[in-house]
């Protein structure tokens, strides 16, 4: 099951990187700032750790565009699994995925 996970998510990350340059033109990173003041709550926070299961949180300023957008919308789709991640990119629509990846992208 694990194996097929692994392969699901490379496919999505693998469409998200096919798309990344007409992705990028048509996203706006000043209002993905605007909509990532929830995401900043863990993804900004110096040495943050999720409370069940324990893990730290992963820091995704700096990150490749098209990966953050493929992993939103793989947590939108349940293709990833995390359900807090899930409960936020639910009501996301495309254009704001991309605003936030974007967004994100551009941060250190």
């Amino acid at each position: 099951m694990m194996r097929l996970k692994s392969i699901l998510m490379a496919a999505v990350t693998g469409a998200a990187l096919a798309v990344g340059p007409a992705q990028a033109e048509d996203a706006d990173p000043v209002a993905g700032g605007e909509l990532a003041a929830t995401c900043l709550g863990c993804h900004g926070i110096q040495g943050a750790r999720n409370a069940y299961p324990s893990y730290r949180v992963p820091k995704i300023g700096g990150q490749n565009e098209a990966y953050l957008y493929g992993a939103l919308k793989a947590y939108q789709t349940g293709d990833r699994d995390h359900p807090t991640m899930r409960a936020q990119t639910m009501e996301l629509g495309d254009q704001e995925m991309r605003d936030i990846a974007a967004y994100f992208a551009r941060q250190k």
